[in-house]
């Protein structure tokens, strides 16, 4: 079994053959070479008592004493060897080592348990026998000595390990949890950083929704006055005023109106706004709560737009079904924007066509639908520039409130928009 050691240290490996660190491997030929100096010596006496030629006890400690190097690759083979040797009375530093690194390691805990039982009884033993036929020493005092040494030699070693390996884990397992956590908080940055930029995109994209609503309509109806103007300037000085005085209003009205925007962009982009941005907040929904709270247009304002149709040369027939009720401010300033736009798209794609506007309040609901008949070719009206957003900025209006949007062409050749908003 394999043992790192508690002297591992760093990332990455520059040892050789089963060692972590060039530096533990250094450690452990050291006490390899202190250890079989130790047996050798030790060598000498067990030579003397095995009645064996004193070169042969001395290389026979140098090989004992050398196996320490062996010490993180196999703890076990190592500490077996201790206790082997133990009656030879060598391998004290072998013993103590061996100890150390096996309760330090991954060795499991039974196995641990058992050879330091092992190593605790072979010392008492040893001890007992070279001691008990000393003259003057009772049999008491034996037992409690060999029952000392014992425990000195194996206990404290054995701890000590076990501290090391406890503590070396933890670390490791600290540090692993700092990984996974700065793991973590980068994805958490990346998934911030996508938030807040789909953010940005949303609120973009509404900013631009709003601008055109405001601007588009009421710009359109200028143009049209403006043309109708220039066409009875000369032959009815009357009606030129009137639609002069029309255009005027108008103007005035679309300058109200992007004032009001231009308030509500600048509350948007306040430093504690950009904090919240930063801070990755829903920041979509104080935008949002600042164009659908503030003041807004409502399904009251319903005839005077139709009125302004009117008034730039379109038939417009209104019919409302139903009585009308009080609605939240955000459906409200949904279903006047979808009439808004429908009409706004017939003044610029259905010159001179018969408009019909119809508002129903039903229980729950409030449905709308604007539709053209086909268009009067004899109708002179402006080319009026078009991105072609208004019906994608409708339907995104209505399916946000949970709505059902529906648009195209009909049989008699007009154009038809239906919108259903829950109340």
């Amino acid at each position: 079994m394999t043992y790192t050691g508690d002297e591992r240290g760093g990332a990455g490996r520059d040892g050789p053959w089963w060692w972590e660190r060039r530096r533990g491997a250094v450690l452990d030929v050291g006490l390899g070479g202190v250890s079989a100096v130790e047996c050798a010596v030790e060598g000498v006496g067990f030579a003397h008592e095995a009645s064996v030629p004193v070169a042969v006890g001395v290389l026979f400690g140098v090989v004992v004493g050398a196996v320490l190097v062996l010490r993180r690759r196999w703890p076990i083979a190592v500490v077996l060897v201790g206790i082997a040797v133990s009656p030879a009375a060598m391998g004290f530093l072998l013993g103590v080592v061996g100890l150390y690194t096996l309760a330090a390691c991954e060795v499991p805990r039974r196995i641990t348990a058992t050879l330091t039982a092992m190593s605790l009884a072979a010392t008492f033993v040893v001890m007992y026998v070279r001691t008990i036929g000393d003259e003057g020493v009772t049999r008491t005092v034996v037992i409690w000595l060999s029952v000392f040494v014992a425990v000195a030699l194996t206990v404290p070693p054995v701890l000590l390990g076990l501290y090391i390996g406890a503590r070396r884990r933890l670390m490791e397992s600290l540090q692993e949890r700092a990984v996974s956590l700065e793991r973590e908080l980068s994805l958490l940055a990346d998934r911030a950083e996508e938030r807040a930029e789909w953010a940005r995109t949303e609120e973009r994209t509404r900013i631009a929704r709003e601008m055109h609503d405001v601007v588009a309509h009421r710009v359109s109806l200028m143009v049209v006055h403006a043309a109708a103007l220039q066409a009875v300037a000369l032959k009815d000085p009357e009606k030129a005023v009137r639609n002069a005085a029309l255009v005027g209003d108008m103007g005035r009205q679309a300058l109200t109106e992007l004032r009001e925007m231009l308030g509500v962009l600048r509350a948007v982009e306040s430093p504690k706004s950009v904090a919240a941005v930063a801070a990755v907040a829903p920041v979509a929904a104080p935008a949002a709560a600042a164009f659908d709270e503030g003041p807004g247009p409502s399904l009251a304002e319903l005839e005077a737009l139709v009125e302004q149709s009117r008034a730039a040369g379109m038939v417009v027939e209104l019919e409302v079904r139903g009585s009308g009720a009080s609605y939240a401010a955000e459906v409200e300033q949904t279903a006047y924007r979808v009439v808004q736009e429908a009409l706004t798209n017939c003044h610029k794609h259905a010159p001179g066509a018969r408009v019909a506007v119809r508002l129903a309040h039903r229980e729950g609901e409030v449905a709308m639908q604007v539709e053209n008949g086909p268009c009067d070719g004899q109708a002179v009206v402006p080319a009026l520039p078009s991105g072609g957003n208004g019906l994608v900025g409708m339907r995104e209006r209505v399916l946000k409130l949970g709505g059902v949007f529906v648009s195209g062409p009909t049989d008699a050749g007009g154009f038809r928009v239906s919108a259903v908003l829950p109340v």
